[in-house]
């Protein structure tokens, strides 16, 4: 099978290579890829910012149907279109994994990043970790699962907006559009805020129907949060940029007491006003990837329509253009781009 492998540490040393096909051991599922996206996990590898365990076949957002299983599986049968849960083994024994979060096991290997992952023509992982697709949800669609699992977990889980709050989303990206519609799910006014940079993601935001959408570059958002908030700020703001003037805005934003989550990773050091921060008292909280209960919810908001994936899916490259999608994903110039073993 044709597969992108990370094959060296250092910036670059991506490759598409020709490695066997997969065989399922027992309790493993072999996966036919239909598609899987390219996430800022995938760029902060490539440029070595994010370590991973090379060689290894990169990717982790997929779906497709399963291909093959071993023995002792009954959960899903061959045909069955399905998802996967990035985890390929975690210790299970220490306190975070008894605690239901396994995203913080220190013994934790993830496929795309520890063990070959989805950019290629099949991908295994344990038959524990696949879910069945809703009828009604497409299977490329169904590639962004993970992406609304890892925003579920950290709104639903952490930030959970009351009806009505005002919720700032800062960074129009994948993770943002896609957290943007989780807080509007779950009963906030949403604000969707980027640049001019970002004229193609925020229309995305306005055809998925988040209410208040703006380019920061010509609106005036403190005026906004505060013409919406009666002064007070919002209750919510999610950091889905990555950047540290977003996480300023976010601060400023914010409402006193009020709580910060911070989804977008840097990839290295930056400096933000963290006295700020104090000085409003606010709650801040990491969210890093996702969590097992957040997997259901996330197929649920899907199947119901009120995450929509689809629309966010941009552009869809054969996996021999992977250098294209890549460029597209790092220029931002894409919403979601999705890599096909196809052509």
């Amino acid at each position: 099978m044709q597969a992108l492998v990370k094959t060296a540490r250092g910036p670059g040393h991506l490759a598409l290579q020709t490695l066997p096909d997969p065989v399922p051991g027992p309790g493993e599922v072999v996966i036919s890829v239909a598609g899987c996206g390219i996430c800022g996990t995938d760029l902060h590898i490539e440029a070595d910012e994010y370590a991973s365990v090379p060689p290894v076949v990169l990717g982790h957002e997929t779906a497709g149907h399963v291909a093959a299983i071993g023995a002792g599986v009954h959960q899903v049968g061959v045909g069955d279109r399905v998802t996967t849960q990035p985890f390929f083994s975690i210790c299970g024994t220490c306190e975070r994994c008894r605690a239901g979060r396994p995203n913080l096991c220190a013994q934790r290997r993830s496929i795309g990043t520890h063990v070959n992952g989805a950019f290629a023509e099949y991908v295994k992982v344990p038959a524990h970790r696949v879910l069945p697709l809703p009828e009604n949800l497409d299977t490329l669609a169904a590639a962004m699962t993970e992406p609304v699992a890892c925003c579920a977990h950290g709104i639903l889980d952490y930030a959970p907006p009351a009806p009505g709050d005002v919720a700032v989303v800062s960074g129009p990206g994948p993770m943002g559009l896609v957290a943007a519609q989780i807080a509007r799910a779950a009963g906030a006014e949403v604000v969707l805020l980027g640049t001019s940079d970002d004229e193609r993601r925020l229309a995305l935001g306005r055809q998925v129907g988040i209410p208040h959408v703006h380019d920061i570059t010509r609106d005036d958002a403190d005026g906004i949060i505060a013409a919406l908030t009666d002064g007070q700020g919002a209750p919510l703001v999610i950091e889905c940029a990555g950047t540290a003037p977003s996480f300023d805005q976010c601060v400023r934003l914010a409402q006193p007491g009020g709580t910060l989550l911070q989804i977008g990773l840097y990839g290295k050091s930056v400096q933000v006003d963290l006295d700020a921060a104090i000085i409003k008292e606010l709650r801040l909280f990491g969210s890093f990837g996702q969590v097992p209960t957040a997997w259901p919810r996330a197929l649920d908001l899907m199947a119901a329509g009120k995450v929509q994936t689809a629309p966010l899916i941009t552009a869809v490259l054969p996996l021999t253009q992977w250098a294209d999608g890549f460029a597209a994903a790092r220029a931002k110039s894409e919403g979601k781009v999705v890599l096909i073993p196809a052509g």
